[in-house]
């Protein structure tokens, strides 16, 4: 899941950088890009916002994790799109249409994948899996990504950067097709008990 996220996360974060030049660039009139990148991201936060406690509430309800291993694929697949179709913009509004649709899709995605992590993580080490989530999934990927989309912009170009991270996207997403058995408990883990690392590792020892 964390490898997943990387590949993910290095998708999306490869055009941060460039965001906003793209927007003064393509649709932007005069000095509105800077509202417009605003309101672009006000969008997708008010949308993403408003619909995903109801669905973390309504996946919670549902037995089992294949609906929530599905709330992913899915949301991740359709958000791959949106970066492609930032490349068919020409107005504000377009901007603000596909920065609703990739908040709702982050809106499954996120508690979905939240869930599963949670549910899977190695009891003993909490702590350490959630952080390498956090160190390498989401902020290795986005350094390493935003400095190699600002350079590709340059030499190729804003569509190439987008199209790119639509492609990665996409194709990254197909990555949790390997884990559906892990996930969704057709090849069960073994039980786990909470205990400190340390405490886990000495008991593995002795067996």
């Amino acid at each position: 899941m964390v490898i997943t996220d990387f590949f993910v996360n290095s998708a999306f974060g490869s055009f941060a950088p460039i965001f906003a030049i793209f927007i003064a660039d393509r649709i932007a009139v005069g000095n509105s890009a800077p509202e417009i990148a605003g309101f672009a991201t006000s969008v997708y936060w008010i949308v993403k916002s408003a619909v995903q406690l109801p669905i973390a509430r309504f996946l919670d309800r549902i037995d089992g994790d294949r609906a929530k291993f599905w709330a992913v694929f899915i949301g991740y697949i359709c958000s791959g799109f949106v970066p492609f179709f930032y490349t068919l913009i020409s107005a504000p509004w377009h901007l603000y249409v596909l920065q609703g649709f990739l908040g709702l899709c982050m809106a499954f995605a996120v508690p979905a994948w939240y869930g599963l992590f949670t549910r899977h993580v190695d009891k003993w080490r909490i702590s350490f899996e959630w952080s390498l989530e956090s160190v390498f999934s989401v902020g290795i990927a986005t350094a390493l990504a935003s400095a190699f989309g600002g350079y590709a912009a340059r030499v190729f170009g804003f569509d190439a950067v987008f199209i790119g991270a639509s492609v990665l996207a996409i194709l990254s997403s197909f990555l949790f097709v390997f884990l559906y058995k892990d996930l969704t408990g057709e090849k069960k883990p073994p039980l786990q008990r909470v205990f400190p690392e340390r405490r886990h590792r000495r008991l593995q020892s002795h067996k």
